[in-house]
């Protein structure tokens, strides 16, 4: 599961981007407690997703043109400018070039090969998500993608990803750990083919939660669907795939007890 003992590769920032930031707070609010804190004037409408005071998600208007609404997974880079580059020579379309965002940290956007967007976060004054694998805040990070053979020789060029095939219920199923550490203590995320012609590649972010049903029962209250009801996964968890009101598509996991 992920840390903030951020390292190159690593999950480090979350943002949502949305037609209606304002009925998004108030979902996300409803859904996992979270409160929204403004950026301030200077930031275009952009704020943070806080839990108990320490910032977990972050949340802005959409920005780029005919974007639909989605959460986007920023990975850890020390070089922005040199990783859009290499993106760029191996396939990746950018979306946005790098820039500095105020004094935080510099910042990028891409979409890789295989049609799921991401984005870069080279941190200086914001290092990243204060709070990770606790309730109600980032757990995980799922590719979902055509070619997974491919996404991971690309992203394995990127950050130097290491990865582990591992049985899962009716698909072959990757998990991704950073390349520094113990290869199970660094996993944060894994690779899956896509499930039918109907679902676009993506990254989809996974929150851990104390109650999957419970959190399914307050996504459909207020206003948000079910895309995968809850199941059971051997030795992973209780698992769902949702969409808030403005179809952002997220999951929600109830991690399973540790193995003794």
């Amino acid at each position: 599961m992920l840390s903030t003992d951020f390292v190159t590769g690593s999950p480090n920032w979350l943002d949502l981007g949305s037609p209606d930031t304002a009925g998004a707070a108030a979902f996300y609010g409803s859904v996992f407690r979270w409160d929204f804190l403004s950026a301030g004037p200077e930031a275009g409408g952009y704020g943070f997703f806080q839990l108990d005071g320490e910032t977990v998600a972050a949340l802005g208007p959409l920005t780029e043109e005919g974007a639909s609404s989605a959460w986007t997974v920023y990975f850890q880079t020390p070089d922005a400018d040199a990783t859009v580059r290499a993106a760029e020579q191996s396939g990746a379309t950018v979306r946005v070039e790098a820039f500095d965002v105020m004094n935080s940290g510099r910042m990028a956007a891409l979409t890789d090969p295989g049609g799921a967007q991401f984005a870069l976060w080279q941190p200086t004054d914001v290092k990243g998500l204060e709070l990770t694998s606790a309730p109600g805040t980032l757990c995980w990070a799922e590719l979902h993608i055509g070619d997974p053979a491919a996404a991971l020789r690309f992203y394995g060029s990127l950050f130097g990803w290491r990865s582990q095939e591992m049985d899962a219920p009716g698909m072959t199923y990757t998990v991704l750990s950073t390349a520094e550490g113990d290869q199970q203590d660094a996993s944060f995320g894994g690779v899956a083919a896509l499930r039918d012609a109907a679902e676009k590649p993506r990254w989809i972010p996974y929150f851990a939660v104390e109650d999957a049903d419970e959190t399914v029962a307050r996504t459909q209250g207020n206003g948000g669907s079910v895309v995968m009801p809850a199941a059971d996964i051997p030795d992973v968890g209780r698992l769902a795939w949702l969409a808030d009101p403005f179809d952002a598509t997220f999951a929600v996991l109830r991690p399973a007890p540790p193995q003794a």
